[in-house]
């Protein structure tokens, strides 16, 4: 009996977050739903990731995770953001960085995170952010910051945006304001 309940709500689960884009579906589910048991989930917060969107369900004031070239120059000026580019040194050195960003490459994001502030400081030369601090994430065209961004909320990060564009639009743009 109690496996059989067990069953038609991981059923219902897998049903409920395959409707809200949740988790990738690859066939169509047929199995007959237990409704009654989706009272349970009302109070879990799931967290959508379609591809251009993440969001928490439970609020709709979260802010959107994409910054456009405008809003991180911003953010930039106002020092109320931590900008961090996720490339490796070399690609730094041979293409540029933006102004006040920190360099923590991909691989070390995870680790970085969790140092002590002194540590981060030390390894990275600037201040590490704070888990409620907002967080912009760089790279050269975007794939990579969006991968630091997943790992900085997994690690319990509220405040966490990435630069779609990264390194290629904003020379883009400051290429375009220099022959202006």
């Amino acid at each position: 009996m109690a496996l059989n309940v067990y069953s038609r709500l991981t059923r219902s689960i897998v049903r409920v977050l395959a409707s809200r884009s949740a988790i990738p579906v690859t066939r169509q589910l047929t199995t007959t739903s237990c409704w009654t048991h989706l009272r349970c989930l009302q109070h879990i917060r799931v967290i959508r990731y379609d591809g251009s969107s993440l969001r928490n369900f439970s609020s709709s004031s979260q802010p959107s995770i994409d910054v456009s070239y405008e809003q991180l120059k911003k953010l930039l000026l106002s020092d109320s953001s931590v900008v961090i580019d996720v490339r490796e040194p070399w690609e730094l050195r041979e293409y540029g960085n933006i102004p006040g960003s920190i360099n923590v490459p991909l691989g070390q994001v995870n680790g970085a995170l969790q140092l002590t502030p002194d540590d981060f400081k030390e390894k990275y030369g600037g201040v590490m952010p704070s888990q409620s601090q907002n967080i912009v994430f760089t790279c050269l065209a975007g794939v990579r910051s969006k991968k630091a961004l997943e790992t900085a909320v997994s690690l319990g990060y509220t405040k966490v945006q990435y630069y779609p564009g990264g390194w290629q639009e904003w020379a883009e743009h400051q290429l375009i304001q220099t022959k202006e």
